[in-house]
């Protein structure tokens, strides 16, 4: 008599695989001999992941955190509405105009860009600001590259301040319920430390010559001009949107309203005007990193469900090698987030965090390390992006020289902060 083997379930295996696909895609930034990009291929990852476990509809949307997505989507419309009152453009302009040394308008404009990027997307204060930069170093005679990379690093780096500066902080404090007040609280320490620390190393660079301040051209044509197409200043739209962002900055502060709803308010007062069109603001939204959220959710519920993640986790955990520890939580945060980008990379490891002051380190480090490679954040290819319509090459190594140093600086922040705070006994959360 012969003994039959249960054949194997296909269906963890092809779930699996759909992971490792989706993921290749995250890291590849699409996939070989396709017209994807990582949305496309986290949206089709998804649609799999519902064909392979015969998922309904229902089951795939629950696997979907909308608090993150209505969250995410409410500031989108905060930020395109700063960025059609000309809010960022003027503030740039303000700060540049500024009779001051080098080193001190250095200093000013990134303390400016990390604040702005705090409040607002720190994705849409690069694509406003980028070519005043530009042109303010032109008119000055320096190359700008230097310029463009250190605002970019201070962009990434003051999103981390809080929860509303950049997506992945969204996600972590949404999944985790950390108290905004809280978190400012412990994350602002370090971030201010990681800017000084950013300020003081463009400095050196600065007096050493390793970015130069002497003309490098001359300027003519465009180069010489300042005409930007960006919209013109308008004080009205933009006391609008400051107003509507102190006052939610007050309710996540002071009230324990449900941030998202909060957030989804005031983005509908916002769109109530006479003259920002409906459709003006929402062509600013960014509808791929919403779709990139959604399918990403999809694909990671399909993942978590074969166990295979948590077996992982307990097993390194078993080698001391446990989340957490602060130290190695930084390492795989750091690590994926350059490996599949920081969103893709806190969705992977978010499930298996427990307590705040993990969200906090998670947060950090994965807006931290967006600064390491020119790939590795989105405001990094955006500021990129915009140089090179005004014809700067902005490439991989000219970025590597300020944004490895800068990740290094930053970690090194975060790091020294939280063996202070363990030495004094200071609480960080």
């Amino acid at each position: 008599m012969i003994d039959f083997v249960p054949a194997p379930d296909w269906h963890p295996v092809a779930t699996v695989a759909v992971f490792a696909i989706v993921y290749l895609g995250m890291f590849l930034g699409g996939l070989p001999r396709l017209k994807l990009d990582r949305t496309g291929v986290a949206v089709l990852g998804a649609i799999a992941m519902i064909a392979v476990n015969g998922w309904s509809v229902e089951e795939a949307a629950a696997a979907i955190d909308l608090p993150t997505l209505v969250l995410l989507f409410a500031f989108m419309v905060l930020s395109a509405q700063m960025r059609l009152g000309g809010f960022y453009t003027a503030v740039t302009r303000a700060v540049g105009s500024w009779p001051l040394a080098p080193t001190a308008l250095m200093g000013a404009l990134l303390v400016v860009v990390a604040a702005l990027s705090a409040v607002f997307s720190n994705d849409v204060v690069c694509l406003a600001v980028t070519p005043v930069v530009v042109r303010m170093a032109w008119q000055r005679g320096w190359d700008p590259v230097p310029w463009l990379v250190a605002v970019a690093c201070a962009a990434n780096i003051g999103s981390a301040a809080t929860l509303i500066g950049n997506p992945q902080n969204m996600l972590i404090g949404s999944v985790m319920g950390i108290p905004f007040g809280a978190y400012v609280r412990a994350a602002l320490p370090p971030v201010l430390l990681a800017l000084a620390g950013l300020w003081a190393f463009m400095a050196w660079r600065l007096r050493t010559g390793a970015t130069p301040t002497v003309p490098l051209r001359p300027l003519t044509g465009a180069a010489a001009g300042v005409d930007l197409d960006t919209p013109a200043f308008d004080r009205w739209q933009s006391t609008k949107g400051l107003l509507v962002a102190g006052v939610l900055l007050m309710v996540f502060l002071f009230t324990d309203w449900p941030h998202e709803v909060a957030a989804l308010v005031a983005a509908g007062i916002l769109l109530l005007s006479r003259r920002l069109h409906s459709a003006q603001v929402m062509g600013l939204v960014d509808w791929p990193l919403l779709l990139l959220f959604a399918g990403l959710f999809i694909v990671n519920h399909g993942f978590e469900g074969t166990g295979l993640a948590a077996q992982a986790v307990a097993a390194l955990a078993a080698r001391g090698i446990a989340l957490a520890d602060p130290l190695v939580l930084a390492v795989a945060g750091v690590t994926l987030s350059n490996l599949v980008s920081n969103v893709p990379a806190v969705m992977l490891l978010l499930p298996h965090l427990q307590g705040h002051d993990q969200g906090v380190t998670l947060a950090l480090v994965s807006t931290y390390a967006g600064n390491l490679l020119l790939v590795g954040s989105i405001a990094n290819l955006i500021v990129a992006d915009l140089a090179q319509r005004d014809g700067i090459t902005l490439d991989w190594r000219r970025h590597a020289a300020i944004g490895v140093p800068a990740t290094v600086i930053s970690l090194l922040a975060w790091w020294g902060w939280q063996a202070l705070a363990a030495w004094t006994g200071f609480a960080t959360m």
